[in-house]
C-alpha cells in the first residue's frame, strides 16, 4: 500500500512499471492463456417464471420509508468524527400520485405533497474522538440512540420499539427476553412489561429498551465504528416502516389493509439487532390469521440479488415474477453449497422475489410471508395479489426499475457527499471546536 499524503509531503504513487513483473510470470502466462470466456450457466436450478397473479384491488395509500448515513472527519489531528443520520417517512394516497407526471415531476406539486404528508427523523452519534457530558463514547451512544427514539417525531417510534419487543397486539404480558448487559456483559439483561429504563438485576446499572438490540456489542469504550449508525438508520427505518402499521392496527384496522408500505431496501435486520425479526413475523402472522393482510414490500436495488436479476431478466417472459427457493439462493446466487442452516432463518422477514412487469420495469422485491418459510412460493406472500395490482400505479419513468414512494422518500432522507456532507462538516466544526 503507498504512504497518504500529508500536510508537507505528497502520496506515493503506485509504481507504474510494478506490473510488468505480472507479465513475466510463467505461471501467470500459463493461468490467463487457459482462461475461457463463458456465458452464464445454471448448475441444476432453472429458474421459473411464473405469470404475476391478477384479480387483486389497487391500494389507496402508499407510504415509503428511506434512510441515510453520512460520516464527517475533521480536517486535523486528532481526526474528530461524526456520523449524522437521517430517515423519512412519505405518505400519498392514489389521488396524488395520479396527478403526478412520472417522468418529469413538478417540482411545485412535489413540494406541496411532501409538505403536507412526510416527516423525517435526524440524529448525531459521536464516533472518535467526541465526548459528551463527560461520558465516554460507548455510553453517550447508548443514551443517544435512547434519547433520539424517545425525543424526536414526538416519542411514536419508540412506542413502536416497544410495541414490537413486547408484542403488545396480543393479550398477554410479555418480558423481553435475556440480553447482554451493556455494563457487566452477563447475558442476564432484561425488562419488564411495558418499561423503557431499568436495572440489570445482576450489576444494578441502567439499562434502556433500546440496550436489547445490541449496538453496544459493536462498540469500544471510546469509539464506534460507522456500522453503529449505519445498522440505527436500518433498524429507525423498519421502526418507521411500522410505526404507521401500529398506529392503523391499533386505530383503523380497515384503513390498514387497504395500505402499502415500500421500504427502500430488504426486509431483513442482521447480527444480533434480528431479535426484531421474529416478533415481526409472529405479527403479520396474527394479522392474517384474524383476517387483515399487511401489504409491505422492501425493493432492493443494488447487491447480490439485484446483480443476478441483470442475468435472469433478458430471457424471462414480461408479467412474470419468480420466487427463488433456498437452494437456488444459495447456489445460484450466493454461490455456496446448500448446507447449514436456510437463507434467511434468522434475519429474513421477507421473501426474495424478482419482478419483470415489461422490458423496462425489473425489480428485486421482498415480500413478507408471516412464519418463516424455507422455500417460499406465490400463494405465499402476503398480500400478493393486491400488490401486484398497485404496482403499476406507483412506478416512476425517472429511473430503472423505480418506484415513487421510494424516489420521493429518498428525496426527503437523502444526505449526499457533496455538497452535504461539506454543509454537515462545517456545521460539527463550529459546535465541538
Amino acid at each position: 500500500m503507498p504512504y497518504k499524503a500529508g500536510k508537507r509531503l505528497p502520496s506515493e504513487r503506485a509504481s507504474r512499471l510494478g506490473h510488468l513483473e505480472i507479465l513475466k510470470s510463467p505461471l501467470v502466462k500459463e493461468l490467463v492463456q487457459n482462461f475461457e470466456c463463458s456465458s452464464y450457466t445454471f448448475s441444476s436450478n432453472p429458474t421459473v417464471w411464473q405469470e404475476i397473479p391478477s384479480g387483486g384491488k389497487i391500494l389507496r395509500i402508499v407510504f415509503g420509508v428511506d434512510g441515510s448515513v453520512q460520516s464527517i472527519v475533521s480536517d486535523s489531528p486528532p481526526f474528530k468524527k461524526l456520523a449524522f443520520v437521517k430517515t423519512a417517512l412519505l405518505r400519498i394516497d392514489h389521488s396524488s400520485i395520479s396527478k403526478i407526471d412520472k417522468e418529469s415531476p413538478h417540482p411545485y406539486l412535489l413540494r406541496d405533497l411532501l409538505s403536507d404528508s412526510a416527516l423525517y427523523h435526524a440524529t448525531v452519534f459521536p464516533l472518535k474522538n467526541v465526548s459528551i457530558s463527560q461520558k465516554n463514547t460507548y455510553h453517550a451512544v447508548r443514551e443517544i440512540i435512547f434519547e433520539s427514539l424517545k425525543k424526536d417525531l414526538d416519542g411514536e417510534v419508540l412506542k413502536t420499539l416497544k410495541w414490537i419487543a413486547y408484542e403488545k397486539w396480543e393479550d398477554r404480558e410479555k418480558c423481553l427476553p435475556f440480553f447482554e448487559c451493556p455494563h457487566c456483559e452477563k447475558n442476564v439483561a432484561t425488562l419488564p412489561y411495558d418499561a423503557e429504563v431499568g436495572k440489570c438485576p445482576d450489576c444494578g446499572q441502567d439499562l434502556f429498551i433500546t440496550d436489547m438490540l445490541g449496538f453496544h456489542l459493536d462498540m469500544a469504550p471510546d469509539m464506534a465504528p460507522d456500522s453503529v449508525a449505519i445498522a440505527y438508520m436500518n433498524i429507525h427505518e423498519t421502526l418507521l416502516l411500522f410505526t404507521g402499521i401500529r398506529y392503523f392496527w391499533e386505530t383503523r384496522r380497515d384503513i390498514l389493509s387497504n395500505c402499502l408500505f415500500v421500504k427502500d431496501g430488504p426486509l431483513s435486520i442482521r447480527a444480533q439487532y434480528s431479535k426484531l425479526v421474529a416478533p415481526i413475523r409472529r405479527f403479520l402472522s396474527y394479522t392474517r390469521d384474524n383476517g387483515t393482510i399487511v401489504h409491505v414490500i422492501g425493493q432492493e436495488k443494488s447487491g447480490n440479488f439485484f446483480e443476478h436479476l441483470e442475468l435472469i431478466e433478458r430471457s424471462a417472459p414480461v408479467n412474470c415474477l419468480f420466487v427463488p427457493d433456498n437452494q437456488y439462493i444459495k447456489e445460484e446466487i450466493h454461490s455456496r453449497p446448500n448446507t447449514g442452516a436456510p437463507y434467511g432463518k434468522d434475519t429474513n422477514y421477507g421473501a426474495k422475489v424478482f419482478v419483470k412487469l415489461d422490458n423496462l420495469h425489473k425489480m428485486v422485491l421482498n415480500i413478507p410471508t408471516g412464519e418463516f418459510i424455507e422455500n417460499p412460493t406465490i400463494s405465499d406472500l402476503l398480500g400478493v395479489e393486491n400488490i401486484f395490482a398497485t404496482l403499476p400505479s406507483i412506478l416512476s419513468n425517472k429511473y430503472e426499475g423505480a418506484l415513487l414512494p421510494i424516489e420521493l422518500a429518498n428525496g426527503i432522507a437523502s444526505l449526499s457527499t457533496y455538497p452535504s456532507a461539506q454543509i454537515l462538516k462545517i456545521f460539527a466544526e463550529t459546535k465541538i471546536a
